[in-house]
């Protein structure tokens, strides 16, 4: 969720500067930083290109003001969603004017996909008498088929002399989205380009409960509690799913995949840090997320700073996911099959994913610090479920899916 990623983030670099006995900001300066991020996966993909600056100025007495701009593009080939066969398939593009076919035997890509992505967002942070903060901020994301308008108001309170902060927080969201070719009916033929009339939208609003508690000089520990509802337009315009012959497993048809209109979440999430007496700093956190449509997931972050001289770091990470289907996740869709939603997206299935890696940086000064994070990403489900028959046995109905990552950071203070 948009809030407790930004807002648990920043409460815990400013609770770590507090523990470290280092201001978060200089007075009358700006912090600046700066990172460009490329993703890669494997056999051609996804590949994504994000620059990102942020930039926070103390206004002095306790207040604050950052901006946030982000630039994203994407290109490669997305998964479709439909199952390979041993005979060529052909699919229509979202447009509907063009076609591309899938040799036998390989997983069905769309080789459109392509996608620009524009975010601001602005925040602006001030203490409310000796124990109280407050963080009032909005964010506008702009794509080519997608907009996004949200405001978040985040409320800090100290408590224990300080050593610990209680936050509540609230993210309102509006989208709206405009898919190329339009918004196609739910679990329509492909060729057919039934489409509904008009934008599709939706809302989400999340809720975000936490608390900081710092433990001794040298560690704390953070726990929130995170609840998000959604209502309106959860469909992947671009997402299909094969219908198949109930013998000999080929598919017969491609429908849009359907989605339930709304979705309720609730995650928890923990997070520990300590710095050793040699410098050194260990950080493991734990998420649980659970939501209505049948998805529980389980992630754990590891990751230890080793302080090396001259101002130099390095820090290992490892990162563990794993997550159950939805109760609509299905590969494919028997002929006869008529059910409310369905939905082959892999982001949806069965899966497990594994990110390893490290980041080594230098401290230059107290103005300006650099990094450089290099990490691989892996991610695999069940490739042949017990439902596979026919030709679908012999097929790889859960692709491997890997990808390499790498950011490069610089912030600086002027």
């Amino acid at each position: 969720m948009q809030l407790s990623s930004k807002k648990v983030a920043g409460l815990l670099s400013a609770a770590t500067c507090s523990l470290l006995g280092v201001p978060a900001h200089a007075e009358d300066d700006w912090d600046v930083d700066t990172a460009v991020l490329y993703y890669a996966e494997s056999d051609d993909r996804v590949q994504a290109f994000e620059p990102v600056i942020s930039a926070t100025r103390d206004l002095g007495d306790d207040e604050s003001l950052s901006f946030k701009l982000v630039l994203d593009s994407l290109t490669g080939s997305s998964a479709s969603g439909a199952v390979p066969s041993t005979q060529v398939q052909t699919f229509t593009s979202p447009s509907g004017r063009d076609a591309y076919t899938v040799a036998p035997n390989e997983t069905p890509l769309d080789p459109s996909f392509k996608d620009t992505r524009v975010s601001f967002s602005m925040n602006w942070e001030k203490s409310v008498g000796r124990n109280d903060r407050r963080n009032l901020g909005f964010n506008i994301s702009r794509e080519y088929d997608f907009t996004s308008i949200s405001a978040n108001a985040l409320w800090q309170h100290d408590t224990n002399q300080k050593n610990t902060t209680w936050s509540y927080g609230i993210n309102i969201e509006a989208d709206q989205i405009d898919p190329v070719g339009g918004a196609p009916e739910p679990l329509t033929d492909m060729d057919d380009q039934n489409k509904m009339s008009g934008t599709e939208s939706r809302t989400i609003v999340d809720l975000l409960f936490g608390v900081t508690q710092v433990i001794d000089r040298s560690s704390l520990f953070q726990i929130n509690l995170s609840l998000s509802e959604a209502d309106g337009y959860m469909t992947d315009p671009y997402k299909i799913l094969s219908v198949v012959d109930n013998t000999t497993g080929l598919p017969t048809d491609y429908l849009f995949e359907s989605r339930p209109d709304s979705r309720s979440r609730q995650s928890l999430y923990g997070k520990y840090k300590k710095m050793l007496s040699n410098k050194d700093i260990f950080t493991a956190s734990y998420r649980f997320m659970t939501d209505d449509w049948g998805i529980d997931s389980n992630t754990f972050d590891f990751s230890y700073r080793f302080a090396l001289s001259r101002g130099y770091y390095i820090q290992p990470r490892l990162r563990l996911y794993q997550q159950s289907k939805a109760d609509f996740y299905n590969y494919f869709l028997r002929t006869g099959e008529s059910p409310e939603h369905a939905s082959a997206d892999y982001r949806l299935g069965e899966m497990e994913a594994t990110t390893i890696g490290f980041k080594f940086g230098k401290d230059i000064d107290e103005q300006q610090a650099w990094s450089l994070r290099l990490e691989l990403y892996e991610q695999s489900g069940d490739s042949s479920p017990s439902e596979a028959f026919g030709q679908l046995a012999q097929q790889d109905l859960y692709p491997t899916l890997e990808a390499a990552i790498v950011q490069f950071n610089y912030s600086f203070r002027f």
